[in-house]
């Protein structure tokens, strides 16, 4: 099998304290990276570098894990601009507009949808991120559910069951009615394309019995849990989701010290979307009171077409260091190796022998540029499973 060493790397984000500095990012200076196949298979220090069939120079730039976006809801049609420059305008943010999104999603055709998941995954692959999950939740029907993922499986093996995402305008007046749609005969038509059971736990949406009812009928059928916890209010999202070990609590806006604290002491990372805080003008997520705390923590985009319609990893990297309180190092960490840990896999969002072959170089001396450079498109290159995609 073929090698390839990228060499005169001036800064190499590992995400293994072991083999570099001893901090988080394990970083090394005057790198070198050895992939074969669709695997790395060495990393350090530029002059200890193996022989390789194939060299590429880095040019004295960075080089980071290629990011993991652990949220988003790419199954959609329509847009939401007139909602957005409403909002701007002064109204606040509800989850009413989903229904808009659910109207358009249902009159569209496979071929439609598919062109846009593809459309945005190439947007995100050009801005570094080598891997994504999406969710349905904009069909809200057994026959729209279904094909949402069966078209969402052919783009990424991250696939979540969202058919919670708010009660479907069909059941307006029977929302028990939906919740038996949900983890009865929707649940089993879409259980075989899926990895993931997801509910929006929040007033508007679904509360705490509805959604553990949900979450669990997901797991009756092999699906494991993550949970819209706390985004707009507090309420129980947190606490269930610690419960049932779900493998994240994703917005985590409005926190108790009994919330931060389950989630220090859990499993369950809690993923902070800043896409939607600043696409709403909410209150921001609060990550340094959960570093603090000791929990863990990943950084994802939301992208979806109502309330964080952006595709980018690094602007939500930028938006972490300036507007909730982490280091431009946990910010780095938190979008690659904390994505990586909300959809519990080890193989990716680090740069170590062994994980994929999923890399970013930057047009910058340092990770830190990412925050420091904010809105500078600085990814120059991408490789995804080996092979080089940018």
């Amino acid at each position: 099998m073929t090698t390839t060493a990228l060499t005169n790397i001036a800064s190499l984000v590992t995400n293994d304290p072991s083999l570099g500095d001893n901090s988080p990012l394990g970083l090394i200076l005057d790198a070198a990276v050895v992939i074969e196949g669709d695997r790395i298979v060495w990393t350090g220090e530029s002059s200890k570098a193996p022989a390789t069939d194939n060299a590429v120079d880095a040019g004295g730039r960075a080089v980071i894990p290629g990011f993991v976006d652990s949220h988003s809801h790419l199954l959609f049609a329509g847009d939401r601009t007139q909602e957005f420059n409403a909002r701007m305008s002064g109204r606040p943010y509800t989850a009413g507009g989903i229904r808009t999104t659910v109207a358009a999603t249902r009159a569209a055709t496979d071929d439609e949808l598919s062109a846009n998941v593809a459309r945005y995954l190439g947007e995100a692959l050009r801005q570094g991120t080598t891997t994504f999950e999406t969710k349905s939740g904009y069909g809200l029907t057994v026959e729209d559910e279904a094909r949402a993922l069966r078209i969402a499986a052919r783009h990424t093996d991250e696939v979540t069951y969202l058919g919670a995402h708010v009660v479907s305008p069909d059941y307006a007046d029977d929302p028990a009615g939906y919740v038996d749609l949900v983890t009865g005969p929707m649940l089993d038509a879409c259980a075989p394309y899926a990895r993931w059971v997801d509910v929006f736990c929040e007033k508007g949406a679904f509360d705490g019995d509805q959604a553990r009812a949900i979450l669990t009928a997901g797991m009756a059928k092999g699906l494991h849990p993550r949970v819209h916890a706390n985004q707009l209010t507090y309420g129980p999202g947190v606490q269930l989701a610690v419960e049932l070990d779900a493998a994240s609590a994703d917005h985590c806006t409005h926190l108790t010290d009994a919330d931060v604290d389950a989630l220090a002491q859990g499993s369950t990372v809690a993923t902070l979307l800043p896409g939607a805080e600043f696409s709403t003008r909410a209150n921001w997520p609060d990550a340094r009171r959960l570093l603090d705390a000791g929990a863990t923590v990943a950084l994802s985009t939301d992208c979806n077409p109502g309330s964080s319609f952006t595709s980018s990893m690094p602007f939500c990297v930028a938006l972490a260091v300036r507007d909730m309180g982490m280091t431009p190092d946990e910010a780095v960490w938190s979008a690659t190796a904390g994505g990586a840990a909300a959809l519990r896999r080890t193989d990716i969002g680090r740069i170590t022998p062994g994980a994929r072959a999923d890399l970013a170089l930057l047009d910058a001396p340092s990770h830190v540029h990412l925050a420091y450079r904010p809105g500078v498109p600085l990814v120059q290159a991408v490789w995804q499973r080996g092979e080089r995609t940018l």
